[in-house]
């Protein structure tokens, strides 16, 4: 068995990456560990970010991936030059997408719905200062969806109350595209599709992690070239009930893992 692409978020969100993966590299074995336990890392220190980005990496690298996607925005701003610096595979990381937003806007206003780790992080700030010049930058921090996702309920009157509270301030803004900053908040989209007038245009990273994750094989030469019945397995250390509900793959096998 050819070896897998190994994937980490704080819980669920990073499926949403993991789709795109899978969708961009469908020969690709996959392993995604779901730290569902310890989230949201967003409300956590730098330092605990960091040992438990390294927790996650070495089972992934225990477990033989030959590449890591960092599916989450604030281990990826707080942990992977470090993980970069130790392990000898390929990192890739997750950062909100301000640069197509840049590119995208006709108000030069955008906003960035994301978590406090993400938006105190340098390399956020470096992002920003580096692509949004001469655009007006709206952060608002996301408190308390990523439990609400975590729960399942990513359609309920809460979650719903709590987007509008979070959204309508940057529509006063004038804002016209809306990153969204963490991997979980993907799962937001139709709720943010009720709530938003049409003009406004919603970023993720997922498509754009998922082509740097297909030039990163390539370039290392390790791209899965033969076709033989991928396998996709799914750790949590919480209900993987919520993890069956966003996979729904037939393929994947899911596991609750004590860790």
């Amino acid at each position: 068995m050819s070896k897998s692409i190994g994937i980490f978020d704080s819980g669920v969100g990073g499926t949403s990456i993991w789709q795109e993966i899978h969708k961009q590299l469908p020969l690709e074995n996959t392993m995604y560990l779901a730290d569902s336990k310890n989230a949201p890392y967003g409300a956590k220190s730098k330092e605990d970010i960091l040992q438990l980005s390294i927790k996650n990496t070495e089972f992934l690298l225990n477990k033989g991936c030959k590449l890591i996607v960092v599916a989450c925005n604030t281990a990826t701003t707080n942990a992977i030059d470090y993980l970069r610096a130790n392990y000898d595979v390929p990192f890739i990381g997750i950062e909100p997408a301000i640069k197509p937003a840049a590119l995208h806007t006709k108000s030069k206003k955008v906003g960035v719905l994301a978590t406090k780790g993400t938006l105190s992080s340098s390399l956020f700030h470096n992002t920003s200062k580096m692509f949004a010049e001469g655009i007006e930058v709206f952060e608002q921090e996301g408190t308390g969806l990523v439990e609400l996702i975590e729960a399942g309920e990513t359609n309920s009157k809460k979650t719903k109350e709590l987007v509008k509270k979070y959204v309508d301030p940057m529509l006063g803004q004038g804002i016209d595209c809306l990153v969204l900053g963490c991997t979980h908040y993907p799962y937001l989209i139709p709720v943010l599709k009720e709530i938003l007038p049409k003009n406004i245009t919603i970023i993720d990273s997922g498509e754009a992690v998922a082509r740097q994750t297909k030039a990163v094989l390539i370039k290392n030469n390790l791209l899965e070239s033969v076709g033989n019945n991928p396998e996709h397995v799914f750790y949590s250390n919480s209900d993987v009930g919520i993890l069956k509900e966003l996979v729904d793959n037939p393929l994947a096998k899911i596991e609750y893992l004590d860790f």
